[in-house]
């Protein structure tokens, strides 16, 4: 077996149930050795999808509250590199393997703890914090996305272990960006509380922009409005939803039966494509085209081509032309047809078809693994890869338990490691980026890894293929901490301006197929000329370690959700679809797990000097927030965990009630008959059948309010807390930034009010707080610039002289910006 990027790390996991063992998983499928520590008995959770995500682990059974095993521990840890846990806070050092005390045994260790919330936060850091308990209290099942809202569905449940998935995303990269500057840094310990991995990944449904225009917002937002305003209950079916889904953003059905979803807005040649390919071009020659940054009042049209949304007077046509077009084939035929045409959509799939779709096997994006425990077993591919990687789909099964004790002792005998650094700064300092990618999920690279230092420069053209939605108002978030370039990329000037940031960056980051890629020049041989310590960072929506059917097909967060499973999962069934919460949900996390492919290639490059290609799509990321559902195997248990509108959660002890003041999370989910036994008011249900449970349980929470149930279940294995709204979540943690630097150590959740803002408006947005490590230093980066706003600083850095970059300017092969105003009104 070849070299793999990480296979010089080892990694002992203290985790259970998903978050650690995922950044586990994460680590062992990059190729480091990862042994799996369980206590007495074995893993708490025995489970087919724990087994998946034991892959390539070995397995060793250790008492951590006995001194042998403790003293185990430490000895491993000396000869290890990285340590996992996802325990509550305290809970390690209670068991003598705190962070000091790896420390001790291991000056060089980087240590990763995943707790629910943060050991800064003495209001919920006691807490049993559950998968839902987190999402409860973050906001997730509150206000979930436009359709519930208007159809006036609230609280609803998602089984989706979202917190769990954007922990693990932000887990696997700091430890990897961690071990690249250890030489310099030293040890480190790092803590992800989970429900501000999920407040981070979730940015984009509680952003708050003041004054925000009404030419962005989407006909269903502008409904909510409209009843808020008139006082109309929101009360509206699935079916009454599809007069407010623009034509270009919507499902269609087709000849058999099936769902197509269709995400074609926004981009300039888009829903010309779609037309076309459709037979409607004859639509074409009445649809209003023009600039759409110009300021509303300067439109020739009430709406434009390139624009999202359609406008109300042709939104019913274009629509009922489309439906009728999809109805003269099957959707697997649109398939194709769209693929080719590069024309962005999919056919509606639940989990259980993906893991068996024709591109998500050959591609790698789904493997087929031989399991001693359930044969062969088909489970998620990997989260991110690198290109060198030849091994990256070759997975050895989960261990069996304890299967590492008869090499203990040979391991035991390595020479403890030593290596540690004491300078202090960010894991990514003097680290230059060169952005190319645009929308959320590429940008969201960008923006991350300018926290831990990186210098990141974002290159867009000189005539935006983006409207303003799309690149002005999620830029606000995805392009923080950059400075911005307009370049003309047809014009040998702006080519060659390209190549000179090329020739002195240290990453390259780009969203786009590996056609794409190749058409820009961005070859690997290319790449490796003008340096052969460069790392290209690539994003796609159904990229994998292999080539598959569906390798060049475009797409964005929502045919992810629609390919994978989310959205019949999140709807209901395959008649129902919807998008799970609104913006960003897969999109912010493929960021999240493009930065983990980064430091891979990071950590692979400190050791070989060798840069190359990093990889993470859309459909990898929407596997993992699958992930305990993403396996299949011959005898597997139904698919057929909660899902749809009116769910309210997984059974009377994992579940949404009303208490006297409001709605509540309950989840007792182990240990169940003793969590009620605490409390005096459930005595009586010892031997209640689980109907009858659920239905007392609704009754008597309703007699008191939430903390009183909260303080009755303390102490236990359950948990009790507030359903609160990201929204609420924000406000409650809302810092102005005129008011001073924010605290982004302190307390769970924190947010920034960008009062100063470049654009006019103040806007708020989560704070980049998930990541807290003890040594290295973590900023918060600085408002998204105007596009354009260092045009001419960069020019004049790679040797431009003024006229140069004036000339350059006139001749279109560079700008200085897309528009007069910041966010055109």
């Amino acid at each position: 077996m070849q070299e793999r990027p990480l296979s010089h790390i080892r990694v002992l996991d203290f985790g259970h149930y998903l978050a650690g063992p995922l950044v586990g998983m994460m680590l062992s499928d990059l190729g480091a050795e990862v042994i799996r520590i369980d206590p007495p008995g074995g893993p708490r959770w025995k489970a087919p999808v724990f087994d998946m995500i034991s892959r390539g682990k070995r397995a060793l059974t250790l008492d951590l509250k006995s001194e042998e095993g403790r003293l185990t521990a430490l000895k491993l840890t000396a000869r290890s590199d990285v340590v996992i846990d996802n325990f509550r806070p305290g809970v390690m050092a209670r068991l003598g393997v705190g962070p000091s005390s790896l420390r001790r045994a291991n000056p060089a260790i980087i240590s990763l703890s995943l707790p629910g919330f943060a050991s800064t936060d003495p209001e919920l850091r006691e807490i049993a914090a559950w998968e839902a308990v987190i999402a409860a209290r973050t906001g997730q099942f509150t206000d979930m996305g436009l359709n519930r809202r208007l159809m006036g569905i609230n609280p609803s449940f998602t089984p989706l272990g979202l917190a769990s998935a954007y922990g693990a995303a932000f887990g696997a990269m700091s430890v990897l960006f961690a071990l690249r500057a250890r030489e310099q840094l030293g040890g480190d310990h790092i803590e992800v509380p989970l429900a501000s991995a999920l407040f981070e990944g979730l940015v984009y449904n509680s952003e708050q922009i003041e004054d925000y225009p009404d030419r962005y917002k989407s006909p269903r937002e502008l409904e909510l409005e409209r009843r808020e305003r008139l006082g109309l209950p929101n009360n509206l079916s699935y079916p009454e939803l599809s007069e407010f889904l623009d034509p270009f953003y919507r499902t269609y059905m087709c000849a058999d039966g099936r769902g197509f979803y269709v995400v074609a807005c926004s981009i300039v040649t888009h829903p010309r494509r779609v037309l076309e390919l459709l037979g409607l071009q004859e639509l074409l020659k009445d649809l209003p085209d023009f600039d759409v940054y110009l300021d509303r009042g300067d439109w020739p049209s009430d709406w434009a081509l390139r624009n999202y949304p359609v406008g109300t007077q042709d939104r019913g046509r274009i629509s009922d032309a489309m439906k009728a077009a999809f109805l003269t084939r099957p959707s697997h035929e649109w398939e194709t047809l769209f693929g080719a045409a590069k024309a962005p959509a999919t056919t509606q799939r639940s989990t259980r078809e993906w893991l068996k779709d024709p591109h998500a096997l050959q591609s790698g994006l789904v493997l087929e693994v031989d399991d001693p425990r359930h044969g062969k077993m088909r489970q998620m591919g990997n989260i991110c890869w690198l290109s060198c990687d030849g091994d990256a789909v070759n997975k050895r099964p989960g261990p069996l338990p304890d299967d590492m004790r008869p090499a203990l002792p040979e391991l035991l005998l390595e020479p403890p490691r030593t290596q540690q650094g004491s300078k202090v700064g960010g894991w990514l300092d003097g680290l230059r980026v060169l952005d190319l990618t645009n929308v959320i999920a590429g940008p969201t690279i960008g923006s991350t890894v300018a926290r831990f230092g990186a210098e990141v420069t974002l290159v867009q053209p000189v005539s935006p293929s983006v409207d303003p939605w799309n690149a002005v108002v999620f830029g606000l978030q995805a392009q923080r901490g950059k400075r911005s370039i307009l370049l003309n990329l047809r014009t040998a000037e702006g080519q060659s301006a390209l190549w000179k940031l090329l020739s002195e960056a240290d990453v390259v980051t780009m969203n786009g197929t590996d056609e794409q890629r190749l058409s820009l020049g961005l070859s690997e041989e290319r790449l490796a000329e003008i340096n052969p310590k460069l790392i290209l960072v690539q994003l796609d929506a159904f990229g994998a370690p292999l080539r598959g059917p569906k390798s060049d097909h475009l797409g964005y967060d929502d045919l992810a959700q629609a390919a994978t499973g989310v959205m019949t999962r999140f709807g209901g069934g395959p008649d129902t679809p919807e998008e799970h919460a609104h913006f960003g949900t897969i999109d912010v996390l493929a960021g999240f797990c493009g930065c983990a492919a980064l430091g891979a290639a990071l950590e692979r490059l400190r050791v070989t000097g060798c840069g190359g290609i990093a990889r993470a799509s859309l459909a990898s990321a929407g596997e993992l927030i699958q992930a305990q559902f993403m396996y299949d195997f011959n005898g597997r248990a139904p698919f057929d965990e909660p899902s749809g509108r009116h769910v309210r959660g997984w059974g009377p002890f994992y579940r949404c009630y009303q208490a006297a003041d409001g709605w509540m999370f309950f989840a007792a989910p182990t240990l169940q008959q003793s969590s009620l036994n605490h409390v005096p008011e459930f005595h009586d249900l010892f031997n209640a059948q689980e109907n009858d449970l659920e239905e007392t349980l609704t009754t008597r929470f309703l007699q008191q309010p939430i903390r009183y149930w909260a303080e009755r279940f303390s102490g236990t294995a359950a948990a009790v807390v507030p359903l609160s709204s990201l929204h609420a979540t924000r406000k409650a943690a809302l810092k102005k930034e005129s008011e001073g630097e924010a605290d982004i150590r302190s307390g769970t959740f924190s947010a920034i009010r960008h009062d100063a803002h470049p654009m006019g408006r103040w806007v708020d947005l989560v704070a980049p707080n998930a990541v807290r490590p003890e040594q290295a230093q973590v900023v918060v980066p600085g408002p998204a610039p105007k596009y354009g706003a260092h045009t001419r600083d960069i020019l004049s850095e790679l040797g431009y002289e003024a006229r140069e970059i004036d000339a350059m300017i006139a001749k279109g092969s560079a700008a200085d910006q897309w528009s007069e105003k910041y966010l055109p009104e």
